[in-house]
């Protein structure tokens, strides 16, 4: 399975297409805002008509995940899991690989300002290196590399 992914401001699908806005960053502001992960999956043709389950996560540049507090007061890894599928059109040739489109936003979160951070790619249980994306949180000129204060998640 081959994937492509893209940070960016926004992104949405609709009719089969990804649309992205402000793509291609890799370096964000102190300030928490939200934000897009646009992945386009080319799946093979032998593994259409399959569930297939992906899982994303954010981890600090050491490897430790990033954590939050849920509405119900309890410590949980910054995660999206979701799953897709993708059949064969008619007519598409035999041995075709079959691209779908996800659109992941991403909410504001407090992320250290001056801190390194990367998204995590799992799809079925496996990752690959280019399955990542890294990314920067300039310092804060104002207030220094403290933690950004925001209530939730």
């Amino acid at each position: 399975m081959r994937v492509t992914l893209l940070l960016c401001d926004h992104a949405t699908v609709a009719e089969g297409k990804l649309y992205i806005s402000g793509g291609g960053w890799n370096m964000t502001a102190p300030v928490p805002s939200p934000s897009a992960v646009a992945l386009l999956v080319s799946v093979p043709w032998d593994q259409a008509n399959m569930r297939h389950e992906i899982r994303m996560w954010l981890e600090r540049q050491d490897g430790e995940r990033v954590e939050r507090v849920d509405e119900f007061g309890r410590t949980v890894p910054i995660q999206l899991d979701g799953n897709f599928e993708v059949g064969r059109p008619p007519g598409v040739l035999s041995g075709t690989p079959l691209d779908v489109p996800i659109a992941l936003l991403i909410p504001p979160l407090p992320l250290q300002p001056g801190g390194r951070y990367r998204w995590v790619l799992e799809v079925d249980g496996r990752t690959q290196e280019d399955w990542n994306l890294p990314f920067s949180v300039r310092p804060n000129p104002e207030h220094g590399t403290g933690p950004a204060a925001l209530p939730g998640f």
